[in-house]
């Protein structure tokens, strides 16, 4: 850890050495989400509802998984480039180093501008929170860190998988933003308000229902039990990042240099 927060000083220093830009793009991406947020501002002003959801009941479900989005692009945007690593071959570099493979492209990037994101997604959590007040427990507030937290790793889970394919394709697979751009998109929103196929692959597949939907319902009083088990739920990004490390690994042991 102590290699991996000298990483991201580097990284921090080198990306305040233009602080115009900075702010810049900071400000840029505040706004990006902001106006995907307008969106579902304005819907629920024209509908009053989504299938029995309010407008801060789903808003609570847009800023986690927005959150949870963000962080991972800040803390692991190396491996969501890593197949400029590959194609220039320095990757190769990595491997003649006595340090995981894994943590040296996690610290080989990160996107400090991604704090206007994390501001908008901050605002939005604080907004919805105060105005629902079954949320209001120590347990429903645990839970909701813990649901941003394993969002986190299940994006930083896609993108490792993507990172992973460019051991054979070289670069990086469009297809994957089908997952991580698409599935921010689709999991701001309850599961149940799609068709019960996506809803199942998006909670037992690539586990986005573990994340907001599952606990929502117990954060938000819509499903009657125990605090315990809706807790356990939001540890299946755990459960789906481990394997992704495994595939990582797989890889690695496969990897046959570019020969750039």
């Amino acid at each position: 850890m102590r290699l991996y927060f000298k990483y991201l000083s580097i990284q921090l220093k080198s990306q305040m050495e233009y602080r115009t830009s900075f702010l810049l793009m900071s400000v840029g991406q505040f706004f990006i989400p902001f106006m995907v947020f307008g969106g579902l501002y304005f819907m629920f002003q024209r509908f009053g509802e989504l299938q029995g959801w309010s407008f801060f009941e789903v808003a609570l479900c847009f800023s986690v998984i927005h959150l949870a989005f963000s962080l991972s692009e800040c803390f692991a945007r190396g491996f969501d480039s890593f197949s400029s690593l590959v194609g220039r071959g320095d990757f190769d570099r990595l491997l003649v180093r006595p340090r995981s493979t894994a943590l040296q492209v996690l610290g080989s990037k990160f996107e400090f501008t991604r704090i206007g994101r994390l501001l908008q997604s901050v605002i939005v959590l604080i907004w919805s929170v105060s105005n629902l007040p079954q949320v209001w427990s120590f347990p429903k507030l645990l839970t909701l860190l813990l649901m941003i937290a394993n969002g986190t790793m299940i994006f930083t889970g896609i993108f490792i998988l993507a990172a992973t394919f460019c051991f054979w394709t070289i670069q990086a697979i469009e297809v994957a933003n089908v997952f991580t751009d698409g599935g921010r998109e689709m999991a701001q929103y309850p599961l149940n308000i799609y068709e019960k196929w996506v809803t199942r692959f998006f909670t037992f597949i690539i586990p986005f229902g573990c994340v907001s939907y599952l606990p929502l319902m117990y954060v938000l009083d819509k499903r009657e039990g125990s605090m315990f088990l809706p807790m356990l739920i939001t540890f299946g990004g755990v459960l789906f990042l481990i394997p992704c490390l495994l595939i990582w690994r797989f890889g690695v042991r496969h990897y046959r240099s570019t020969g750039s």
